[in-house]
């Protein structure tokens, strides 16, 4: 009966990081440059969903966020079981948490916080995916390894119910209970009154609070491999053979009703991605729990590893490719190359640039692959 040890490698899930990585690297913006090059309908239905909500609601580029998390928490049992087995102690496996953290915190800061202007009356305290990581990432450790399975479902099931009660029962002064707008919300008050000018405040996103809702996010992900690596996986209803189907089908049921539970909570208690409320943490977690039971599937499973090459590439490199790109601007470097085009592309030519742009950015993330080059915190 086929099955993963803590120490085999999860190829499905470096597929599953690049495919994530891609639309931030670039794939977002050949999406949109091509629907307003064509105009056609279907083109400008695919781009919206390639932009944020303002507030209320779901598109698929709000799921990029949470996958992010929910693939650092599946990360977690593969990397701590080994380490553990290999006999290093919690206090030293503690340690480099909070060293990785930190590492992760400040080069969030780096990317947009506005540290490098070692100006505080021009930086945020939080306003980064990867300080949502290291938050998540450290507090997820601390509950794997010292709690128990129930626990840990226990705790992160608490912690969504936590933050739900602070949002919708507890009041912001001079205002109802429940209130949950852009400019009226719990935990956008706390966060103002707690960081003062070191607040977020040109944008609507909140950190402190919804950090409870980017644990339980990172939790998921835990979940999600305690069932791909448990030894003793076996439900009576699954007739599958193979076990790793069996596996891939339980992650998918999972997310499915997920997904459906958050669709029937939305109704009352909207997805609101910008402060990570409960709706979304169940939603958007649901939607990762189904796409990693596809590309395990598919990748692991029935072993289909050759198309998923490219978005491995991507993927094993996420964090340099992440601050690469907030630090250079790749179309305008092949602006440089290419500018004669536009005469003849027109309309075409932003997506001909961000195609170019994109394929840069592989060029260099293959010759590290090739190379052996993984950067890592």
């Amino acid at each position: 009966m086929s099955t993963l040890t803590p120490n085999t490698r999860l190829y499905s899930l470096d597929a599953l990081r690049g495919f994530d990585m891609l639309w931030i690297i670039g794939g977002e913006r050949v999406v949109s440059y091509l629907a307003k090059a064509t105009n056609l309908g279907f083109m400008q239905t695919l781009a919206v969903q390639f932009e944020h909500v303002e507030w209320e609601g779901f598109r698929c580029y709000d799921l990029i966020m949470p996958l992010f998390l929910f693939m650092v928490g599946m990360a977690i049992p593969f990397s701590m079981n080994k380490r553990i087995a290999s006999g290093e102690s919690h206090r030293k496996i503690l340690l480099h948490a909070i060293k990785r953290s930190a590492i992760l915190f400040l080069l969030g800061g780096m990317c947009q916080c506005n540290f490098l202007t070692l100006d505080p009356s021009k930086m945020f305290f939080m306003h980064d995916t990867l300080q949502s990581i290291a938050v998540g990432y450290f507090i997820s450790l601390l509950i794997y390894i010292k709690a128990s399975p129930k626990w840990q479902v226990g705790i992160t099931v608490s912690l969504v119910f936590a933050f739900w009660v602070i949002l919708y029962l507890v009041p912001v002064p001079g205002h109802v209970a429940g209130i949950c707008t852009p400019d009226v919300n719990t935990s956008r008050y706390f966060e103002h009154w707690l960081l003062g000018h070191f607040d977020d405040a040109p944008s609507h996103y909140t950190w402190v609070l919804s950090s409870l809702g980017f644990v339980a996010t990172v939790m998921t992900g835990v979940f999600a491999s305690r069932i791909i690596i448990s030894n003793t996986f076996k439900l009576s209803f699954l007739k599958f053979q193979n076990q790793m189907t069996s596996k891939a089908f339980m992650i998918a049921l999972v997310g499915a009703i997920m997904v459906v539970l958050g669709s029937i909570i939305n109704l009352k208690y909207p997805i609101v991605k910008h402060i990570w409320n409960p709706t979304f943490v169940i939603f958007s977690s649901g939607l990762c729990f189904l796409l990693i039971a596809t590309f395990y599937y598919l990748i692991d499973v029935k072993g289909l590893k050759r198309w998923s090459f490219w978005l491995r590439v991507i993927g094993m490199n996420s964090i340099f490719v992440y601050m690469a790109t907030h630090f250079v601007d790749f179309e305008s470097l092949v602006q440089r190359v290419i500018f004669g085009l536009e005469q003849f592309t027109l309309a075409y030519y932003p997506f001909i640039k961000s195609v170019a742009a994109l394929g840069l950015i592989y060029i260099i993330l293959y010759w590290m692959y090739k190379k052996g080059t993984f950067i890592k915190v």
